[in-house]
């Protein structure tokens, strides 16, 4: 391995590590450098499909956007998605490779440091610079003995740390000082600094509280980085950051069921940047609003998730909704839910067995273990305009509704389904909304124009300002030359 590498770990999860990382992913490659990012181990049902036919956390595959290369499988070689409330499917190098309880995976997921280790030196052989994520936070103590993703990968691959606190949550002094408490000293020795995410209001007024962490610490202050609002317009890596919402003003009303697992939910990010759509992600405990669209989202567990719909009374409020003439959109497990029904006969979701879905489009859904991974582009049937995308799921559907596809794809494969009464659409392909043409061929579908000229573009600048911000805030040479 030739690159040098820093990783980055946190007071706790949700602290901006994933951001952090991705405009100094930008702001490193702007400088010259062969910049490339790195998660040992992640924790998300929002991930990204690569080129190699693998997927990786979206957070990974955003930073090596901005880092301005490829993703690969190998910059998150395992990653745990979440399909019940404790277990996970394993992901090793893009491949599902089985399922764990969270007990059992504590027990085995020693075993998967030799991979993350070659993972590693594959990426840093071509690099100047890795920049590794750590996942939660190191002061886990409880979960250190077989940890792979923070101190545990430190000490194996010999990292320096940089301690990443949130002060917007509160009591950052006390978690950053207690973090080094805490730790083991042979892991506190590897932490050479820290930076204090999210401040708002006047900085200065917290200059002695970044004394008082250095004095008790040790450790280098390396900035305090001011709040960036900006961040909304980039994929959010956790299910938890979405909280339930409403974006008021646009014409046109589209309502999100805010499910248990939804998944890849970054598919909504386009209809958040667009200014003639309110958006309201709908929290459980309250009937659906009213809308002109309803969106049933991806989803990790799909049975599940319909149980979830039915416990919440959902199905009667968008059957409801439908009835008086409102549309319907389900995106990969949310067009499974539409379908007459759901089998998962090997119980690879969850329990095994049948579930009845809401009967808008007439076919049937069966899971099983291969899993569809692949980006796609195409057209869509309804008004001819582009459309590209990625598939990311299991099961085959059958059945008489999907020989009026939505999509038809460049290698000559349909996808998708349109009902007879032009108001249920289902598809397969995540990231459609993603596309400019698309997004505006929905959007005058349902009466409402585009004004956002270029999502890609919106990204673009967005990583831009992020890394200028941090460029501002964060001693980026001090940081580099800790790297080893």
């Amino acid at each position: 391995m030739t690159a040098k590498a820093l990783m980055f770990q946190g007071t706790g999860s949700s602290v901006g590590k994933s951001l952090i990382v991705a405009g100094l992913c930008r702001a490193f490659a702007r400088r010259g450098l062969l910049v490339a990012p790195f998660k040992p181990q992640n924790m998300s049902n929002n991930a990204a499909v690569t080129a190699d036919g693998g997927e990786i956390g979206r957070a990974q595959a955003l930073q090596a956007r901005a880092a301005y290369i490829a993703p690969s499988v190998h910059m998150n070689p395992v990653l745990l998605k979440p399909q019940s409330e404790i277990g996970a499917q394993i992901v090793l190098r893009g491949t599902v490779i089985g399922t764990a309880p969270a007990r059992a995976w504590q027990t085995r997921k020693r075993e998967f440091l030799p991979a993350l280790l070659e993972s590693f030196a594959t990426l840093g052989a071509a690099r100047d610079l890795i920049l590794v994520e750590g996942a939660g936070s190191p002061a886990e103590i409880n979960l250190r003995q077989n940890d792979i993703a923070n101190m545990g990968f430190a000490r194996a691959a010999d990292l320096p740390v940089v301690l990443v606190g949130d002060i917007d949550r509160g009591g950052v002094i006390a978690s950053v000082i207690g973090t080094k408490t805490v730790l083991a000293a042979e892991d506190a020795a590897l932490i050479r600094g820290f930076i204090i995410n999210r401040m708002r209001g006047d900085a200065s007024l917290f200059a002695e509280g970044m004394a008082i962490i250095a004095a008790r610490t040790g450790w280098a202050p390396l900035g305090l980085v001011p709040h960036f609002p900006e961040a909304r317009h980039l994929p959010a890596e956790d299910a938890a950051d979405l909280a339930p919402r409403a974006e008021t003003g646009g014409r046109l009303r589209i309502t999100v069921p805010l499910l248990p697992h939804i998944a890849n939910f970054d598919d909504l990010d386009p209809l958040f940047a667009e200014p003639e759509i309110a958006l309201t992600l709908a929290p459980r405990g309250a009937p659906l609003p009213e809308a002109d669209v309803i969106i049933l989202p991806g989803s990790k567990a799909t049975r599940a998730d319909l149980a979830a719909l039915r416990a919440e009374g959902w199905d009667i409020d968008l059957l409801a909704h439908h009835r008086q003439g409102g549309a319907v959109i389900g995106i990969c497990g949310g067009f499974q839910m539409l379908g007459d029904d759901i089998a998962d006969p090997d119980g690879i979701e969850g329990e095994a067995g049948e579930s009845r879905g809401l009967g808008l489009l007439a076919f049937r859904t069966v899971l099983g273990h291969k899993k569809n991974l692949a980006e796609a582009a195409g057209i869509n049937l309804l008004d001819h305009t582009p459309v590209r995308g990625y598939e990311m799921h299991l099961g085959e559907s059958v059945g008489p509704a999907l020989a009026h596809p939505l999509h038809r794809l460049a290698d000559g494969a349909t996808d998708g389904a349109v009902a007879p009464d032009g108001r249920v659409f289902g598809t397969y392909l995540h990231g459609m909304f993603g596309d400019d043409a698309a997004r505006a061929g929905w959007l005058a579908r349902f009466g409402a124009a585009s004004r956002l000229p270029s999502f890609d573009g919106l990204i673009e600048t967005t990583l831009d300002a992020l890394a200028d911000h941090l460029a501002r805030h964060i001693d980026l040479e001090t940081l580099l030359s800790l790297a080893r």
